[in-house]
Parts: structure tokens; C-alpha cells; sequence
């Protein structure tokens, strides 16, 4: 094998939109701050080097933002040419640098993410591991539970149905949304589900930071009865000060961090101790690099980990986590794919196939809008 130094010769940057069945709506939604979600913006970067080793990488937004990411990371690409890619943390930088007029957060940093993972896929593929091996993996299977099944549109009789269909597939927990503006409905829907599934079933619930600190409260202390895993998002994802007031009071441990965009964002909820589940989504932070400073930061913190979305990506990134993590199950990126994460007895297997162990599928080819290609392939 040669040991002269590989470097990034292509890459392919595509923008794709998936679209949804049904129009989704969490509370968000019932207070007006947004529309229902229809589509999924997916940024995809597909990589080749000079001596043939390949590698894919992904990114997304919901409701707003697809075109911008995709126009930025047009924009940066042209920096990786040439670039030798095992030298992924540098070139993380020089990507954040290339862009920094616009920050280091946000849709600049998810933008970069995209080539962040795919870089990570391109390493592991030419190791012949899966990306958890690469990363040093603490087990073979993680915990998942269910959240598209339990979203706030869904009537109560269709949420025992789905959480039982969920349950019965093998997925270990299930996640309720909450923050309906008459909390009695809340209650409602968490103890009809409850009852439904029995006690032995981990429930958690979602408020997608929709209360202000009083209802927080309220609520919070209403919902101690029924054995939740977590309560999420009950307050603003930036109000940290407030989520460490909750997880202080209440025995009910408290879950944020998905909506942070950085590993210095998730800093600022570590240090001011706002959560007992820290949620970090791999491609809103800026991809893998990040990803684990912010694992890293948790666990010494010794805060439990249950990365947001994205469970394709996030299966690799907990079974490298020292602690047992949760991973939310969502089908919606299947179509995506040619490849299916195996599920069962409550636990997510992690893929054996090197890299991510992920191929675009034709359909994502098909649903497409946008694509750029630098570089030269081999």
C-alpha cells in the first residue's frame, strides 16, 4: 500500500427535499410560531479522493434554510480540493474560517457538517470499520425509542395505535409531544398512552419549548406521576438558567440541546448544569468533529446522552458514548437509503457495513432540485 498522502479530488454537493406523508405539527405549531412541516431539506456531500476512496456525508433543515445551506456549501467546497483527508479537524477549521463572516453556528456550521461526515465516512470506509468501531464503540446495540407516532395533530385512539405498533417492532421507548395550550389535553394523551402501554414501557415527552417558566413548573410537577424517562424542551433552548431550576426541582430528568448549533452553545447548557439528557444533533453542531467535544463535555459532566434526529448518523456516534445513550427512531430518511437499521428487543443494532454503511438511494437521486460538483473524479 502507498503511503504517499491522499487528497480530496471530487465532490458532488446536492440538495434534496423529502417530502412527508403528513403535514406535522408539535407545539410549535399550535402557537403559531410555525407551519406545519411538510418537507426535509437534506444536503448531501459526496466525496472522492485521488486514490479512489469514497465517502458521504449529509445535513439538513426543516421548514426553512435548505437553499442557504446548499448555497454555502457550494460556496466553501472549492477549499477541500487538493486537501489530504485524514486531516479532518483541520479541515473542519478551514471550512469555519472560509465562512466565518457569517459565525460559527447556524447554517454556516450546518453547511459544514455535511463534509465533516463525509470525511469521517471516508476514513472508516478505508479502514474497513463502521464509523462506531472507528470511533471506539462501547457496545453493538443501542436503546431507541419512537417520535413520529406521538405528534400533536395524531388523535388519542391513533396514538395507543401507534405506540403499539412502535413497541411491538421492537423499539424500546416511546416520545409523546406536548405543549397544547390547555394542558389538560396534555395530560390527557400522556395518561391514555400510559395506560395503554402499562408501566414496564419508557415513555417521554416533548414540549419543544413551548412554556413559559410558570407553566414549566406546573406542568412538570403534573407529570412526576407517570415515570417519565424525560421531560424536553419545557423551556426556550436557550433559557439554561431555567432548565437547571427544573432539573434541580423535579425528580423527572430534563432533556435539551437539540436545537444548539455549536459545541460552545452546548457548553454554556453544560456548565450551567440545564439538563440531565443532553440531545446534541450531529449535523446542527457541524458534524462529527464537534459532535464529540460535545460527548465529551457531557460525559464529564456526567450527563446522559440522546443525540436528536438523524438516527442513520447518531446510531454510529452513541454507540461510541461510554454511557447507555437513547437514540430516537425516526423513519422518515429511510427513503433515502438502500440500507435499514435493523431494530429489535428495544435496542437499535449498529451497522457492521464500513463508514456510516450508507448508499444514496435512487429516490433521493429522484427528488433532487439542486447539484454542484467540484474537482475532477478519478
Amino acid at each position: 500500500m502507498s503511503t504517499t498522502a491522499d487528497r480530496i479530488a471530487w465532490m458532488r454537493i446536492s440538495s434534496c427535499y423529502l417530502p412527508l406523508a403528513n403535514p406535522i405539527s408539535d407545539a410549535k405549531v399550535l402557537t403559531g410560531r410555525q407551519k406545519p412541516m411538510t418537507e426535509i431539506a437534506m444536503l448531501f456531500v459526496e466525496l472522492q479522493t485521488e486514490q479512489g476512496h469514497e465517502g458521504l456525508g449529509l445535513s439538513y433543515s426543516k421548514r426553512a434554510g435548505g437553499p442557504g445551506q446548499f448555497a454555502h456549501a457550494q460556496e466553501i467546497a472549492p477549499n477541500l480540493i487538493g486537501e489530504d483527508p485524514n486531516d479532518i479537524a483541520r479541515l473542519w477549521d478551514k471550512l469555519c474560517w472560509a465562512g466565518a463572516s457569517v459565525g460559527r453556528s447556524g447554517l454556516s456550521t450546518q453547511a459544514i457538517g455535511a463534509f465533516d461526515v463525509a470525511l469521517w465516512d471516508v476514513k472508516a470506509r478505508r479502514a474497513n470499520l463502521s464509523l462506531a468501531k472507528l470511533l471506539g464503540a462501547h457496545r453493538e446495540s443501542v436503546r431507541c425509542y419512537n417520535t413520529s407516532g406521538g405528534f400533536l395533530h395524531t388523535p388519542i385512539d391513533q396514538l395507543k395505535v401507534n405506540a403499539a405498533a412502535s413497541v411491538a417492532r421492537g423499539i424500546g421507548g416511546i416520545k409523546l409531544k406536548v405543549g397544547q395550550p390547555d394542558g389538560r389535553i396534555d395530560m390527557q394523551r400522556v395518561q391514555a398512552v400510559r395506560e395503554h402501554l402499562g408501566d414496564g414501557v419508557p415513555l417521554m415527552v416533548d414540549a419543544n419549548q413551548q412554556w413559559d417558566r410558570p407553566t414549566a413548573q406546573r406542568m412538570c410537577r403534573a407529570l412526576e406521576g407517570f415515570n417519565l424517562v424525560w421531560i424536553e424542551e419545557p423551556l426556550d433552548a436557550y433559557d439554561h438558567e431555567g432548565h437547571a431550576a427544573l432539573a434541580q426541582q423535579f425528580d423527572t430528568p430534563i432533556a435539551t440541546g437539540e436545537m444548539l448549533t455549536s459545541a460552545g452553545e452546548h457548553w454554556d447548557l453544560i456548565r450551567h448544569r440545564a439538563a440531565d439528557y443532553l440531545m446534541p444533533d450531529g449535523p446542527r453542531v457541524g458534524g462529527i468533529t464537534p459532535f464529540l467535544k460535545v460527548a465529551g463535555l457531557a460525559h464529564h459532566a456526567g450527563l446522559m446522552l440522546a443525540p436528536h434526529f438523524a438516527m442513520e448518523l447518531h446510531v454510529h456516534l452513541a454507540a461510541a458514548y461510554p454511557t447507555e445513550p437513547w437514540v430516537e427512531h425516526f423513519e422518515w430518511l429511510e427513503p433515502l437509503f438502500n440500507e435499514r437499521i435493523e431494530i429489535a428487543n428495544g435496542r437499535m443494532r449498529v451497522p457492521t457495513r464500513p463508514g456510516l454503511g450508507l448508499s444514496l438511494s435512487g429516490q433521493a437521486r429522484a427528488w433532487t432540485r439542486e447539484r454542484a460538483e467540484v474537482g475532477a473524479r478519478v
